[in-house]
């Protein structure tokens, strides 16, 4: 029953696709089959981490169906991804489902782009490391992620900033700190004298992602933490401040524990859940915070659902 109603739902999606490019339409009336961007994006653009973030769940749709659509559909995207011109190697965030442009030169491994080059990696290690293309493009972006974008702090902290059209603003969020994980897993499959460079890169980014635990009063992380201003991996504005039970941070010491087998990853685990327990656990389950700085806690009184299907798990 199960693979009937995904494949029921995979099929209600492919309108979405219909638009000059291919690129789909963030948002769907599976009822209807219309689609439309969301109002928030700029321009009526899709975004990377919506489209780019499709590849695994088609490709597996195609090999449960043996219909070919859902990945013609993967591929097309990708395809347009690899040809169209890319700033410094880089790939924004919105992308227009009508022209094929880019919107605007706003590149983040944090929200609007993070999973996209996540499931790069994923895509070739799910095909048994022979989807070449894949591996191409991962190493090719996370090239251009450490020229353009990793930044060492005066305090020796790496971070991964954002890009705005050439400027850099030094700050991380939270949901970049996966990507501590993701260069991880990706080191070995890289060329042999970057090996050993990718594991120490994906260390780095992974404690300076503690860091941002360690130094609040909480011990769990702020949404974003800046090295702007004498700041060091700090969430110096009101709202950056706020913890939503995210598992991006939880989720590269798995991937480094299970890489490395250092000790230390999963004692900063253990930490993460004896903050969780002390300041979120609330009747009938967990709550976000609203200030990780704050000595007296306040929640938000709303549980997300990734906590149980990624931060838990």
């Amino acid at each position: 029953v199960f693979k009937q109603k995904v494949l029921e739902l995979g099929e209600k999606l492919l309108p979405a696709f219909n638009t000059p490019t291919g690129i789909p339409r963030g948002v769907i009336n599976l009822g209807s089959g219309t689609s439309w961007s969301w109002g928030w994006a700029s321009a009526g653009s899709s975004i990377l981490a919506e489209f780019g973030t499709l590849h695994l769940e088609f490709v597996h749709l195609t090999e449960l169906s043996g219909n070919p659509i859902f990945t013609e559909k993967v591929m097309n995207i990708r395809k347009l991804l690899d040809k169209i011109e890319k700033p410094h190697g880089l790939y924004p965030n919105f992308l227009s489902p009508v022209s094929g442009n880019w919107v605007q030169h706003h590149v983040s491994l944090g929200g609007l782009g993070d999973s996209f080059y996540e499931y790069l990696i994923k895509s070739y290690l799910m095909s048994d490391r022979t989807d070449e293309e894949a591996k191409r493009m991962y190493y090719s972006a996370l090239e251009a992620i450490e020229a353009n974008l990793v930044q060492k702090s005066p305090g020796g902290l790496t971070y991964v900033a954002e890009w705005r059209g050439g400027i850099l603003d030094h700050k991380m969020g939270h949901l970049a700190c996966f990507s501590g994980g993701m260069v991880g897993i990706g080191a070995d499959d890289s060329v042999p004298e970057k090996r050993q460079h990718y594991l120490d890169l994906a260390a780095e980014i992974t404690h300076t992602c503690h860091e941002s635990y360690s130094r609040s009063a909480t011990k769990l992380g702020p949404e974003a933490f800046r090295f702007d201003g004498g700041a060091e991996a700090t969430g110096t504005r009101l709202s950056d401040r706020y913890y939503i039970l995210r598992p991006e941070v939880i989720e590269s010491y798995m991937y480094m524990w299970r890489l490395t087998h250092d000790p230390k990853y999963r004692q900063w685990g253990w930490e993460a859940v004896e903050a969780l327990e002390k300041h979120c656990r609330v009747d009938g389950g967990f709550s976000g915070i609203r200030d990780v700085y704050a000595s007296t806690v306040s929640h938000d009184n709303m549980q997300q659902s990734f906590f149980l299907s990624e931060t838990l798990k």
